[in-house]
């Protein structure tokens, strides 16, 4: 009798888990009595290492997805996933932001701004000046790391916060328009740290209308109608 060779058995593969996944986002708000549903059933995939712009015109709810994104704001439908777990869940210190408001601290130095979330993360905080000075160094303000935010101009504070947003090495990076009040110096630099930050393994999302940031980008993607689209 002859016995035909058995094959072995094999898994289909498994399929990567992004780092930032969101899917059928509907946002919706009250306008003069009406219902404006400015998110449409948006979807959204960022892996680790990549850096993915999100471009479309004015009002078009760029700002509105990206504080979906974050968690400061719930869709009224559709989840967000970091690493394939609930955002909602996630700890604080995995998505970092730099949204148009700011939010640095007055009554902190640059570089306590910085820091300040590196102290606040669970574990140890050896080694925090050093990566303070560093990315500081990085975004071109190190000589401003004892001046308090008031004494700073706003593209100087915009790099402040971009420094105390990456210093978390975030698995993902939200970023509204991280280059909108920035000299052609400057935004080489963010440009750079942008790049850096992904190569590491950040997942990086820029809302811009800046072409020099889709440049550097790996894909880009227009909110149009409320829906994500490639290009």
């Amino acid at each position: 009798m002859t016995v035909g060779r058995t094959e072995p058995e094999t898994s289909p593969p498994r399929e990567r888990v992004p780092a930032l996944h969101a899917e059928g986002l509907r946002r919706r708000f009250p306008v003069a009595g009406e219902e404006v549903e400015v998110l449409r059933g948006a979807d959204l995939r960022a892996e680790a290492g990549e850096i993915v712009t999100i471009t479309g015109r004015s009002g078009s709810g760029k700002t509105t997805l990206l504080t979906v994104l974050a968690g400061f704001d719930t869709p009224d439908e559709g989840t967000v996933t970091f690493h394939g777990r609930p955002a909602h869940g996630a700890p604080w210190w995995v998505c970092a932001v730099l949204p148009q408001a700011l939010g640095l601290a007055e009554e902190l130095t640059c570089a306590e701004n910085v820091a300040l979330p590196l102290r606040l993360r669970p574990g140890p905080t050896d080694g925090i000046e050093a990566t303070v000075a560093a990315v500081l160094d990085e975004v071109g303000v190190a000589e401003l790391a004892d001046r308090y935010p008031a004494e700073l101009s706003f593209g100087q504070q915009q790099r402040v916060a971009l420094a105390r947003a990456v210093a978390l090495r975030p698995s993902v990076l939200l970023v509204d328009e991280p280059t909108a009040h920035l000299d052609s110096a400057s935004t080489n630099a963010v440009l750079t740290l942008l790049r850096r930050v992904a190569d590491e393994g950040t997942a990086v999302v820029a809302v811009t209308h800046d072409p020099a940031v889709r440049e550097v980008a790996d894909r880009g993607l227009r909110l149009d109608s409320g829906v994500l689209l490639a290009g």
